[in-house]
């Protein structure tokens, strides 16, 4: 991580974001000596592939396996209340 101060910052702006951009370099600012921001390569973002598909749908069989299960006429907030009352 490269540290410099404000001054250095405005005097450097366009070479340090090339190395943030290209080089994926993190440039710690500071002022007085005291760390203030960060410049940080932006990451792109990932795309939702089959991992995430096969997570929903795990999740979904979960949903209908406790759905299958859950007693008639008690509600979610009901039986968090119930699990929590003291014996």
């Amino acid at each position: 991580m490269i540290t410099v101060g404000v001054r250095e910052l405005k005097q450097r702006a366009s070479e340090l974001l090339r190395l943030v951009r290209v080089k994926d370099e993190i440039v710690e600012i500071t002022y007085h000596g005291e760390p203030i921001a960060r410049l940080v390569p932006v990451q792109a973002p990932t795309a939702v592939g089959e991992d995430t598909a096969a997570w929903w749908s795990d999740l979904d069989q979960l949903t209908a396996e406790i759905s299958a299960r859950w007693p008639a006429g008690i509600s979610a907030a009901e039986a968090v209340k119930e699990g929590r009352r003291e014996l």
